[in-house]
């Protein structure tokens, strides 16, 4: 998975990363790989680099086109997994579909969740509330939050 935004660490037997405190996992699924991308650093910039955030895109099609591939969400959770939940939000049909058929054959990480949220506006609202090593109902809930923000 090539440009992703985290890379797997070391995890200890704890379930957290070695030396870190444990943060919920974000993974950014889009069926565009430049989407999640972009989606990704913005989200990871807008918490003031101050903390390193375990998040992952998880964009495009198995043969690197548009589209979504089960192997690059699971690699993609696996990546972000520090033992206290990971959040999954996709960006079209086809992608939630995807995860929820990743959750029902239980091919992800145990504590992940497919968050209802808009992609872009509930990305960065689950990043920085992961920032503040919130638990995986809050970063949820901020996600979902992010539906009732209004531009006028």
């Amino acid at each position: 998975m090539t440009g992703t935004a985290t890379q797997q660490e070391p995890v200890d037997p704890g379930g957290t990363t070695a030396g870190t405190n444990p943060m919920v996992g974000v993974v950014l699924v889009s069926h565009s790989a430049a989407a999640a991308n972009a989606v990704a650093e913005l989200a990871k910039a807008l918490t003031g680099g101050g903390v390193d955030v375990p998040v992952a895109p998880a964009g495009g099609g198995p043969d690197g086109g548009l589209g979504t591939s089960s192997d690059l969400i699971a690699a993609a959770a696996r990546s972000v997994d520090r033992g206290v939940g990971v959040a999954i939000l996709a960006d079209l049909g086809s992608a939630v579909l995807t995860v929820k058929a990743l959750l029902a054959d239980d091919e992800l990480p145990a504590g992940t969740r497919l968050v209802d949220a808009p992609f872009l506006e509930g990305a960065v609202a689950a990043v920085v509330t992961s920032s503040t090593g919130a638990a995986i109902d809050a970063v949820e809930a901020a996600a979902g939050e992010a539906y009732t923000y209004r531009k006028l």
